[in-house]
């Protein structure tokens, strides 16, 4: 404890530091407020009986902070920002073009502007399905009678659109003012804003007639703390390949003449280089079958029914089979895409630099990748493991609110970011010679291989 307020005092003495966190949390709080202001046209109080949606509107929601499910003017949050810029990431994978422009800084500027006007783009896409959706059934007596369709889908469009490029803009802000990724810590504030309402809900239905009781909520939170230890150990895991530099000479006089070499130092290949990435394309192709029955309103009975309802229900047995073969299948595909071997030889190559044992040029590139195949099987059992948690948890009797937090997307975002965080509070501490957040060692962040 003593040596947590010491840690604290020094990043309260640091005044940039100070200013970039109390920047960081003004732009925080103006986001949540903002989640709670209802677009026009809609009652809140015939929204607030409505239980939050399900499937991919869930996840949706879930990055919103709720808001989604509210009818917020910030109910699309960042996710059209999310979808713009994975597109352009991949855009710079396949299109020369986009790539050559990704490594120089005014073509950086320029992916980031066209990120921008693509941005406006998805979210006028997505807004007008949001307004199909509020029109559905379910929502229909929240809409006020006075607002003509036209004009609520108009303002519906404006507003949102206008509500997530002012998202979009805290997120730039937080980044180039304040601490963190931005964008990052938007989603993440978005998700463990439910975890103390939920650890609650837990606590409560625990405690009730046949919960359990106080001792099986207490063995929840320590699986609860143990499933945040070992993701961090996946989001932190590196495989290091040690790597020597060339000697070289120094000076250009005989007196001046040096001789530098021995220098060591190391590749750092993470484990889980694809990030969250993985969970959720598998989540999105797994919610699929529940739209399509929706829309076919096919029927559960039968073999075909009963197959495609068991891969709308997170709980089942063929659900969580499929969904860890398809986190296992796209860690390799995501991590094919990010992750050029060759290129990384030849950048090493450039600066002198070479790893013991192996020739320069397509052998430790070869070396390099074989590497990275091997470190990448456990990584993706591990990413499957931690996203069928949530079900596992749901099916030992955790209320669905909690379980979503036994790993999941929601807890790798939050731990990813987190660490990510803290890291440059360190790099802060530790860049104006006070001690490091930890004793052991330096907070190792995440390699982001996307805004999440």
């Amino acid at each position: 404890m003593k040596k947590l307020i010491e840690t604290l005092k020094n990043i309260w003495s640091i005044e940039d530091l100070r200013k970039r966190i109390l920047f960081t949390l003004t732009l925080i709080l103006v986001y949540r407020v903002g989640c709670y202001i209802t677009l026009p046209g809609i009652n809140p109080i015939e929204l607030d009986s409505k239980s939050g949606p399900e499937g991919l509107l869930g996840l949706f929601n879930a990055f919103a902070g709720g808001a989604f499910s509210r009818a917020s003017i910030f109910a699309l949050g960042v996710m059209p920002y999310i979808s713009a810029s994975i597109f352009m990431q991949l855009a710079g994978i396949v299109v020369p073009q986009v790539a050559k422009l990704q490594k120089e800084e005014s073509g950086r500027r320029t992916v980031n502007q066209y990120m921008r006007y693509l941005t406006v783009i998805v979210t006028v896409f997505q807004a007008s399905a949001y307004v199909a959706y509020l029109r559905g059934q379910e929502f229909a007596p929240a809409l006020v009678p006075q607002f003509s369709p036209f004009l609520f889908w108009l303002s519906t469009v404006v507003v949102l659109t206008a509500g997530t490029l002012f998202v979009m803009w805290l997120g730039e802000k937080i980044t180039d003012k304040g601490i963190g990724n931005g964008t990052s810590i938007i989603i993440m504030v978005g998700i463990l804003a439910r975890l103390p309402e939920s650890i609650a809900q837990e606590f409560t239905a625990k405690n009730s007639g046949g919960g359990g009781g106080l001792l099986i909520f207490l063995v929840e939170i320590a699986a609860f703390i143990a499933v945040i230890v070992g993701l961090i150990l996946l989001t932190q895991g590196v495989r290091k390949i040690p790597l020597n530099y060339a000697r070289r000479i120094i000076g250009s006089s005989n007196a001046a003449k040096e001789i530098a070499g021995g220098a060591r130092d190391f590749i750092p290949l993470k484990v889980n280089s694809s990030g969250v990435m993985p969970i959720i394309f598998a989540q999105a192709i797994l919610f699929i079958p529940g739209t399509i029955m929706g829309f076919t309103k096919m029927s559960r009975d039968g073999a075909t029914g009963s197959f495609m309802q068991a891969l709308s229900d997170h709980t089942s047995l063929w659900y969580n089979i499929i969904y860890a073969i398809l986190v296992i299948a796209f860690t390799y595909f995501y991590t094919a895409l990010i992750f050029n071997p060759t290129e990384m030889a030849d950048n090493l190559k450039r600066n002198n630099s070479f790893i013991p044992g192996i020739k320069p040029g397509e052998p430790t590139a070869n070396f390099i990748a074989t590497i990275m195949d091997r470190i990448t099987l456990p990584g993706a059992v591990f990413l499957a493991l931690a996203g069928i948690l949530p079900g596992i948890a749901s099916l030992l009797g955790v209320t669905s609110g909690f379980s979503t937090f036994f790993g999941g997307t929601s807890m790798l975002i939050g731990v990813g970011v987190i660490l990510d965080t803290l890291q440059q509070i360190e790099s802060h501490l530790l860049m104006r010679h006070y001690d490091g957040l930890m004793k052991g060692g330096r907070i190792q962040g995440r390699t982001a291989t996307t805004t999440v």
